[in-house]
């Protein structure tokens, strides 16, 4: 039998989890260590998974597959393609640099007695392991039901990481805070339960008119033509899939969450919500909606495409209008997934493999933007954009990668969501050319809210409550370097991710039986 090596992936960092809560009270730098490391470990197991993966190869590999539930047909089945390879890298990618972002931001206000049960420390990095281990196993997971209570089971101790653990440099622990901070994780909560509660029916509903949850079973009985459903049973189970990936995206205007989750979470855990968590409804869009409902995806994309164009505008209008810095780029969030959804749903190959590179590129820049904004308002204490000033004269290294965070967000040519935007407008220009030239309002927009950001907080005057504020740390570089290099070396050569992309969108194209359209020549006179 060989090593399972996805299992290993997904199961190193909830040991990592449970190994880092154990440790005692007193040991928080211990427990610290102990999770970086395990995250470490993490990712060296995720380059393993890219090193081992062909991309011409089949269209799931390193699969592993258990008899689990057998009464009700659920298999641990695990395999990944070219779109969860690149995303489980990205995601085993983050963790440890959220984990060194946030490296204080669970200390206890007070010294903690060694005798007390409550570790908040150790509670925070464990939660954040835990959250890392879910979302790589739903990149991997090719079982619909199994897919699904990794869906549902990662809100848990995400729950608890915007509730318990806030954003304490700008609020403080006052009462009002913390109910702020509740507020958030609770509508956090309701919205995707209640996605995930109609996504339920729908996959048992699946279950009664396939008989299994297996994509590859419910793939092969397709293709064979022993399974057939009705075109209003289609799209009723698609409805129910779409509507729990649209509130975990989310799209407009399921996404009212979002901006309160992120508002209230500290910067790592901001980072953690929209460049990893809200990562799985996109990607689950490819594999269960196109290739589960691919005559319903069909029907329901005219009104999807509408939504992202919805959200594209609709998210950047409100980032500009915005005082709390990191609101602005929670919305600037909503409008990149309005892009990311809108390529997805072109149904082309340039559409899809942006949407993709989309996905991996914004978790990289809205990761570096979002830490730099935290690691600025922990210095200041506060969110608000009119609370700085001349910031670049007394931090220039922080303003640097500020702006460079900021360009990469409002994709900058030569910086990696340059070419993820491109391929996106190009392919939905391709198909549905109105939709295509609206969408570019977003650009325009998005380098009105990013430069008119900088220019208030790094610009101008200095403030006096900045005039004392120290430029970046040792560990605060080694955050976001290694984040801006990765902008910048995408952003001039793409190929790596290209090459194990382009073959699983293939696959998705010839799911929804669609192919490229292609350009109209006048014929010569």
């Amino acid at each position: 039998m060989s090593f399972p090596l996805l299992t290993a992936t997904a199961a190193l960092p909830a040991v990592g989890a449970i190994v880092t809560a154990a440790v005692p009270a007193a040991r928080r730098t211990a427990a610290k260590w102990l999770a970086l490391l395990f995250s470490l470990a993490t990712l060296v197991l995720a380059a393993l998974v890219v090193v081992r993966f062909e991309p011409g190869g089949a269209r799931y590999q390193l699969t592993e597959s258990h008899a689990w539930i057998s009464d009700f047909g659920v298999r641990y089945e695990l395999g990944v393609d070219g779109i969860g390879v690149a995303l489980l890298a990205l995601t085993a990618l983050l963790i440890p640099f959220v984990i060194l972002a946030g490296w204080h931001d669970a200390d206890p206000l007070e010294e903690v007695n060694p005798n007390r049960r409550w570790r908040p420390t150790q509670g925070f990095f464990a939660l954040i392991l835990m959250v890392e281990a879910m979302v790589i196993l739903s990149f991997e997971a090719t079982d619909v039901f199994l897919f699904y209570i990794l869906f549902e089971a990662m809100l848990i101790p995400m729950y608890f990481l915007i509730g318990g653990f806030g954003d304490r440099a700008h609020s403080g622990g006052d009462e009002a805070a913390a109910t702020q901070r509740s507020y958030a994780a609770v509508k956090f909560l309701l919205y995707n339960l209640v996605g995930g509660l109609i996504m339920l029916a729908a996959v048992i509903g699946l279950y009664v008119v396939a008989g299994s949850f297996s994509l590859s079973e419910i793939a092969e009985a397709r293709a064979n033509g022993s399974l057939s459903i009705a075109t209003d049973t289609e799209r009723w189970l698609f409805l129910g899939f779409f509507f729990a990936f649209a509130v975990k995206a989310p799209l407009w205007p399921l996404h009212t969450w979002l901006p309160n989750a992120m508002g209230e979470a500290t910067a790592p855990v901001a980072v953690l919500i929209t460049a990893v968590v809200d990562k799985v409804g996109t990607f689950a869009m490819l594999r269960f909606c196109l290739q589960l409902f691919p005559e319903a995806s069909k029907w329901a994309t005219p009104v999807i495409l509408v939504l992202a164009l919805i959200s594209i505008v609709y998210g950047a209008l409100l980032a500009v209008g915005q005082r709390d810095m990191k609101r602005l780029i929670a919305y600037a969030s909503i409008s990149h997934f309005g892009f990311i959804i809108m390529g997805i749903f072109a149904m082309t190959s340039q559409g899809q493999s942006g949407a993709t590179l989309y996905m991996v590129n914004h978790g990289i820049s809205t990761a570096a933007l979002m830490l730099v904004a935290g690691f600025l308002i922990t210095r200041r204490g506060s969110r608000l954009i009119a609370d700085y000033g001349g910031v670049q004269k007394v931090a220039p290294v922080l303003a640097g990668t500020f702006l460079i965070g900021g360009l990469a967000t409002l994709s900058l040519p030569g910086l990696s969501p340059f070419v993820s935007e491109f391929l996106v407008l190009v392919g939905t220009f391709s198909r549905y050319p109105v939709i295509g030239i609206i969408a570019t309002i977003g650009i325009v927009l998005a380098a009105l809210y990013v430069l008119v950001l900088y220019q208030r907080t790094m610009t101008g005057p200095v403030k006096a409550e900045v005039k004392s504020m120290p430029d970046l740390r040792v560990r605060e570089l080694v955050v976001i370097t290694p984040l801006i290099a990765l902008l910048l070396f995408l952003g001039v050569y793409p190929k790596p991710l290209t090459e194990i992309v382009n073959p699983a969108v293939e696959h998705t194209l010839s799911d929804v039986q669609q192919t490229d359209p292609k350009p109209e020549v006048e014929a010569a006179p």
